[in-house]
């Protein structure tokens, strides 16, 4: 039985599991519309922009494991979601980006919409096809999902010339090999050019090896700091058996949030150096050592490279590029998190001698290093609190109550920006999947279209969208999508009339806003514009009533709008740390100077 390009393109993505597609139909690809109306298992999302659809694939992700497709028209349907890509390289996310191609039959030029997309994307993807032939295009489309899955992961372009998608082929039933012209296939990473200059020099050769070196340097260790990323988010059980086996206190990175639950006795921070209060700075310099599990110490996560070392760093991360490059480690093992963990846990549990070292018993808990954290958490909390019951909200007392009334299912994303440092530093997760931020490529206008992905993927699960009032310029109307699809989220819009992390940063290092402030717009009629229910929150007063109001209609199917006046006086340990960290670094003469403009500034109003 023939048929046409577009739906051996959707038996693909049924085969692959796919569940929704994002975008916006156009000239090119609607005959791929149209098979995709006779799937009964691939949905398509409308959406209001093509930054918006790699978002919602984004948070479809990242919340429920599902790999979501950016479904775009040539040209400026690419250039349009080119953002999102590159978060989701960025931040390892994967992605089917299937970006349809001009014709390719007519030997015409200056076709609408005709720029060379595979250079365009090169740079953000995995890897990238250009499917050639209609017999190709089953194959290659159910190998860009695997390869989006498979090892490190990312987002992955497949190019369909417009005119494959008419014509009629044979043969769908079985699954030839891998077809399609290839353009690109780079790991994650590998160009990026080494921050130190240094090579993985130290990589161990094998799983075996790695877990020995290991082993025998925590058997050594009087006190072992775990720091853990999203890369180790398929290993929270085993995370959490090695923190209690070695009663070593945990620090995750800001994508590892939950991977250790925050609740735990053990748990210090997302980060432990100048971005961290002062107890979990203490706490992280009393370790002799550190294992770094599934992560890569990028720039954000790590402050502005503002951790120290308390000791010989192990590293143990997927991908081999990131090793050496912003701290050297003594020993790094090339593996999946899980499998590593696993097997190191055997290794320690079976107390076997290496090396001359016998292992010891599981150690008993120290109350003592569990009554620091315990103490520092709740001074954090108290100096948090310690503004409620002023004119506006108090942030950390928003979060805190949307945890207690929304459940630990709850899901979260925040936008670029001060939100996502209030979310990190606030929020207490038992579990990943549940803070969603664009940390690496740090992208505006995130958290509206991902809280629609995310709760597309797990619909049972409450999900709030904790926007910036400039963040939310860029996706708000996104939330039309949320109407038409009867998808039930909570948008916090965070208002204060400003671009408030840049604001802060200004503020702090300069004494002085410039080109921060965000004009002022009338919320409430944008939400009935869209069809949107509105709530006011003007203080802390209010909130239990607007989280209660705001939980009614969501479950019922419904999209809600909260404007926040939110009370930003109190800057997070993130912006602190950053700004004194940075300061730090310059030759003391433009420390001086930078110092002086401040003070001379405020002094003068």
């Amino acid at each position: 039985m023939k048929r046409t390009g577009a739906a051996v393109v959707v038996q693909a993505l049924e085969d692959e599991g796919v569940p929704f597609t994002f975008g916006i139909p156009g000239t090119h690809n609607i005959e791929l519309y149209d098979a995709l109306a006779e799937s009964e298992s691939v949905h398509a999302v409308l959406v209001t922009d093509e930054q918006s659809a790699s978002f919602m694939a984004d948070g479809l992700w990242r919340a429920s494991g599902h790999l979501g497709c950016v479904n775009v028209v040539p040209g400026a349907g690419l250039t349009h979601a080119l953002s999102g890509i590159a978060e989701a390289f960025m931040d390892h996310v994967p992605l089917l980006v299937l970006g349809c191609g001009i014709r390719r039959d007519t030997g015409r030029a200056f076709q609408l919409h005709d720029v060379d997309q595979q250079a365009l994307v090169g740079p953000l993807v995995k890897a990238s096809y250009l499917v050639e032939k209609a017999e190709d295009l089953y194959s290659t489309v159910r190998t860009a999902c695997r390869t989006a899955r498979d090892g490190v992961p990312g987002p992955v372009f497949v190019e369909v010339p417009a005119n494959l998608y008419l014509v009629a082929e044979s043969g769908v039933g079985s699954e030839p090999a891998a077809g399609g012209a290839e353009v690109t296939a780079e790991g994650d990473g590998a160009d990026r050019p080494s921050e130190s200059g240094t090579e993985s020099e130290a990589t161990t050769p094998d799983l075996a090896g790695g877990v020995a070196a290991v082993a025998k340097t925590l058997w050594g260790a009087r006190r072992p700091l775990l720091y853990v990323g999203a890369g180790a988010a398929g290993a929270t059980a085993e995370v959490l058996r090695l923190a209690e086996l070695l009663e070593a206190p945990v620090s995750t990175t800001f994508q590892g949030k939950g991977v250790f639950p925050e609740t735990h006795p053990l748990f210090l921070w997302p980060g432990f150096g100048e971005a961290a209060p002062k107890f979990v700075r203490r706490v992280a310099q009393s370790c002799d050592m550190v294992l770094a599990v599934g992560c890569r110490f990028a720039e954000v996560g790590t402050g502005s490279y503002g951790l120290t070392m308390p000791g010989p760093l192990l590293h143990v991360d997927l991908d081999p590029e990131v090793f050496q490059k912003n701290y050297p480690a003594e020993v790094t093992v090339e593996a999946d998190a899980r499998e590593f963990l696993l097997a190191l846990l055997a290794k320690l549990e079976d107390r076997g001698e290496i090396g001359g070292q016998r292992g010891e018993a599981e150690k008993a808990p120290d109350q003592e290093l569990r009554r620091t954290i315990r103490v520092g958490h709740e001074s954090v909390w108290k100096d948090l609190l310690r503004t409620v019951g002023g004119p506006r909200v108090t942030p950390a007392l928003l979060l805190k109550s949307l945890q207690e009334r929304l459940g630990a299912d709850a899901i979260y994303t925040t936008d670029s920006g001060n939100g996502t440092f209030l979310a990190m530093e606030c929020l207490r997760l038992d579990g990943p999947g549940k803070f969603l931020a664009p940390v690496d490529f740090s992208c505006m206008g995130y958290s509206v279209p991902a809280a629609i992905g995310a709760k597309l993927g797990e619909p049972d699960f409450p999900t709030v969208a904790l926007a910036g009032d400039g963040a939310f310029l860029m996706t708000g109307l996104e939330l039309l999508t949320a109407v038409q699809a009867e998808i039930g989220v909570i948008v916090m819009v965070l208002r204060d009339r400003e671009l408030a992390q840049i604001a802060q940063f200004q503020d702090t290092a300069l004494s002085r806003k410039v080109a921060s402030s965000v004009a002022d717009y009338d919320l409430k009629s944008l939400a009935a514009g869209m069809g949107v229910a509105f709530l006011d929150l003007p203080s802390d007063d209010e909130i239990p009533g607007v989280i209660d109001k705001a939980m009614a209609v969501s479950e019922s199917g419904q999209p809600v709008l909260v404007d926040v006046a939110i009370d930003y006086t109190r800057k997070t340990f993130f912006t602190e740390g950053v700004v004194k960290t940075n300061l730090l670094r310059l030759p003391l003469k433009d420390q001086v100077r930078f110092v002086g403009r401040a003070i001379k500034r405020r002094l003068l109003g």
